[in-house]
């Protein structure tokens, strides 16, 4: 199979022309507004100065979204690449580089936007005058303290490994289709790899859930759900930049998931599944006030299960990888490492099967969601 070298060149015009996002923490411009009082109250540095390992500071750390990707670090300096942030703030849309939070997450460096002061604390971006008045608990629930932050329709990690996983999903099956176009009889290539993974969505998911009549159509969902699925949870175990986001392993992700599978099924319902949910046959009328609300539980428990389960399971195995990782430094010696490093090692290649089985799971029960909602009854 003879792949076009146009899209390679896509790629690589792509990422050149992010290379200005790609810099060096300005060490000044870091301690500007931020004391050294400050930073040894806020994180719990020892006294000797030397800041104490937190495990729990760690995992949330990598296992969170953020405004850019740190690579590496040079000279006692991180080296990161900055992504964007846009927010709609009461002057109207601003939008520039992370860079100028200079790393600080903390709530102390305040960033002038057009004449708004805005702060970052735990990767929610707020209003500077808003923010102190906050308490701690409000802090921490940033999220909901909707009139003390702008809008955020930022860049961040999560957004560029969807787009980057969207991009690689539409060139990989982008050469698929050019293969077939070629040579439709034998497949080779990548073509050669996808097609049993293909086949085994449709003849092992979509046709025993959905049945004969009705799989073709919702095809192309469960496709797209399940190699979208596959591919981030294979992106969050590469530790590398631009890998190592935790996209499956945000809830909002896997709600959104579960969402779209929830509005396809019950747009699809046809009379015997809203029959079933309103009028449950062979139930006496007078439980009729009990039922309904019952089956209507049950149509939201659907999603919700979808949601959780994929969130669930991912986030786990990053959890345990970073606590088998973080013994070394808890322990203090370089002896835990052989064990640590054994442990992290299995679970690791654990998680790559992890990764298909999540994704075989919830294109599984969104064709068995999906089956239910379409299926035709007998009637006698």
């Amino acid at each position: 199979m003879v792949i076009s070298n146009k899209p390679l060149q896509f790629l690589f015009t792509a990422f050149v022309a992010c290379i200005p996002f790609i810099g060096f923490a300005n060490p000044t411009a870091d301690s500007t507004h931020v004391t050294t009082e400050a930073v040894a109250e806020h994180h719990g540095e020892a006294a000797h100065g030397e800041k104490e390992f937190n495990a729990t500071e760690l995992i949330n750390s990598h296992i969170g979204d953020a405004h850019e990707f740190h690579i590496a670090d040079w000279g006692g300096h991180p080296i990161s690449f900055y992504l964007p942030v846009i927010l709609w703030t009461n002057n109207g849309l601003e939008i520039f580089s992370s860079e100028k939070f200079h790393h600080d997450n903390t709530g102390h460096h305040v960033v002038d936007a057009n004449g708004q002061e805005l702060v970052r604390y735990k990767e929610i971006i707020f209003y500077k005058d808003k923010f102190d008045t906050l308490t701690e608990d409000e802090k921490n629930n940033g999220a909901f303290a909707f009139d003390a932050r702008p809008l955020d329709f930022s860049i961040t990690k999560n957004v560029f490994s969807m787009l980057m996983s969207a991009i690689v999903l539409f060139f990989l099956f982008l050469a698929v289709a050019r293969s077939y176009k070629k040579n439709p009889k034998a497949p080779k290539g990548i073509a050669g790899f996808l097609e049993p993974l293909v086949t085994f969505v449709r003849d092992d998911i979509a046709r025993p859930n959905i049945g004969e009549k009705k799989y073709a159509k919702y095809m192309p969902y469960l496709l797209t759900i399940f190699f979208f699925i596959w591919i981030n949870n294979l992106i969050g175990l590469i530790p590398f930049f631009p890998f190592s986001s935790n996209l499956t392993g945000n809830i909002y992700f896997t709600f959104v998931m579960a969402f779209i599978t929830f509005v396809v099924t019950t747009f699809s319902g046809n009379k015997d599944y809203w029959g079933h949910i309103f009028n449950t046959p062979g139930v006496p009328v007078w439980l009729a006030p009990i039922m309904i609300p019952v089956e209507v539980i049950g149509m939201l428990t659907k999603p919700f299960a979808l949601m959780i389960r994929l969130f669930a399971n991912i986030t786990a195995g990053h959890i345990i990888i970073l606590s088998l990782i973080s013994l070394i430094f808890i322990f203090d010696t370089v002896a835990v490492s052989p064990i640590s490093g054994a442990f992290v090692l299995f679970m690791s290649v654990l998680e790559m099967l992890v990764a298909a089985l999540q994704a075989y799971v919830f294109t599984l029960l969104s064709a068995l969601f999906i089956g239910q909602a379409v299926a035709e009854h007998d009637h006698h």
